[in-house]
């Protein structure tokens, strides 16, 4: 067992950002399946007062919940230039020194407290040929005893000058938008780097099924992704995932893309950021969410076999999520606020096969329902012909209303309409010359993974008219 325990599912793209961050780190964890551990989900449960929120991550005892990279390597010490352990004391003055040092030059670096833990005593001990030396600092895993600010600067390379790669385009969101994108512009030989803040693959990652991509009658959206992801590294993108960027600013013809850890240089700019799920925003919503309401059946779906669950919504989404649930679900309420899905028929019709799936139309959502321990109980609705208003009931909610762009981080940036989607002419081309968009986050664009590789298309002839 290892002082790392990572509870998470195969399907959780930030369980499978974690996981792939740690190993690349050289990292050892054990990684506990929620999916066929009861235990391991009421575990989650326990540290998230009740909800299931994962990837849930034990680091020497102390819980981290869905920890992004940024927050991950602080606590494990994880730098470019090596992992950090200081093993010390916060009352011996050269580790106060050390530890100092470190903080004000923006190393990670991990303390042990050799007072709190017999096996750190042991660890300099051993290092020290008997001898108990603080600070002893490990850099990965080779351990320097007491070592000067000198030495850390020439060890660590601390205020050393580093070249910054200048790309041709750097692609800010990992979906099928920014994978083309990338594809297409490293088939035209621009060195391309993406950006992702979660995983790579966007909402279509979460997908169980798709139906309408050409070339495949049927695949899933995690298969589809991964091989696009593996596309777009033959033929040589750099791809860098748990990387949010939180600021754009254009110098000399360069634009400098700054995330929470670093910052890169590129000639243009791809927003393909995509859309996040629409809340219904009405009471009670934000309290259960992630215990009882979701927005993922691809993601939480599994927490809820043989029980009962509300799908709400009436578009393709709804349905064909609702269709997937009812697989194993015990039984599917789908409520819709009209008279009629606005689905297509294929998915209407298959509807009508479904024992399971039962549908509850134009009814009005007025609020989520707990019980006497505050958990979910059921969706109260109005009955829009009547005005009568009754609750119903199941284990857990998931809710298919629509998608709200990811756009928020550019509003003083480039224009957007007045629905925060990113308004384009042309080529991709936003209101500021070099900065291109595609997929979801686009004003008039289609929320299919078809369309979202021909905005790629688009977004890379508009990086070659501008280079060219």
């Amino acid at each position: 067992m290892t002082d790392i325990l990572l509870y998470g599912a195969d399907w959780c793209p930030d369980c499978r950002r974690s996981k792939a961050f740690l190993k690349e780190n050289n990292i050892d964890y054990t990684f506990v399946d929620v999916d066929l551990d009861k235990e391991a989900t009421a575990k989650v449960e326990a540290i998230n007062n009740g909800k299931r929120i994962i990837p849930t991550v034990i680091i020497k005892g102390k819980s981290y919940t869905n920890p992004d990279n940024i927050e991950i390597a602080s606590v494990l010490g994880i730098n470019e230039a090596g992992r950090v352990q200081l093993f010390g004391a916060d009352w011996c003055p050269d580790c106060r020194r050390a530890k100092s040092f470190l903080r004000d030059n923006g190393v990670n670096f991990e303390f042990i407290d050799v007072d709190s833990n017999d096996w750190a005593t042991a660890k300099v001990e051993e290092i020290n040929n008997g001898k108990r030396i603080i600070p002893t600092i490990l850099i990965d895993d080779v351990p320097y005893t007491n070592p000067d600010n000198v030495e850390l600067t020439r060890l660590l390379s601390i205020n050393v000058e580093k070249e910054h790669k200048i790309f041709d385009t750097i692609i800010i969101g990992g979906g099928a938008a920014g994978l083309t994108t990338s594809i297409y512009a490293q088939r035209d030989r621009f060195d391309s780097l993406i950006l992702e803040k979660s995983t790579i693959g966007g909402n279509a990652f979460l997908t169980e099924k798709i139906e309408n991509y050409p070339g495949f009658q049927s695949i899933s959206g995690p298969k589809l992704m991964e091989k696009m992801e593996e596309q777009a590294k033959t033929y040589g993108a750099v791809i860098k995932t748990g990387e949010e960027v939180i600021g754009i600013e254009k110098r000399d013809n360069l634009f400098s893309i700054q995330t929470k850890s670093t910052t890169y240089l590129g000639k243009t700019v791809v927003l393909s950021t995509g859309s996040t799920y629409r809340k219904l925003g009405i009471p009670n919503e934000e309290e259960l969410i992630g215990s009882g309401i979701h927005f993922c059946a691809t993601c939480d779906g599994a927490f809820y076999r043989d029980r009962d669950i509300i799908v709400v919504g009436g578009g393709n989404s709804a349905l064909e999520e609702g269709i997937f649930l009812a697989g194993f679900c015990k039984s599917v309420k789908i409520i819709h606020r009209s008279e009629n899905f606005s689905a297509s028929e294929t998915y209407v019709e298959k509807l009508k096969s479904i024992d399971n799936i039962s549908t509850y139309m134009n009814k009005s959502s007025l609020e989520f329902v707990s019980n006497e321990n505050d958990l979910f109980k059921g969706l109260k609705v109005k009955d829009n012909a009547t005005n009568e208003e009754s609750i119903i009931e199941a284990d857990g909610a998931f809710i298919f209303i629509g998608l709200i762009p990811n756009t928020k981080s550019f509003k003083n940036i480039v224009a957007l309409d007045e629905r925060g989607f990113i308004q384009t002419t042309g080529l991709a081309q936003t209101s500021v010359d070099g900065i291109l968009a595609a997929g979801d986050c686009r004003e008039g664009a289609i929320a299919q993974v078809a369309a979202a590789t021909g905005e790629g298309v688009l977004a890379s002839y508009g990086i070659r008219n501008y280079l060219k």
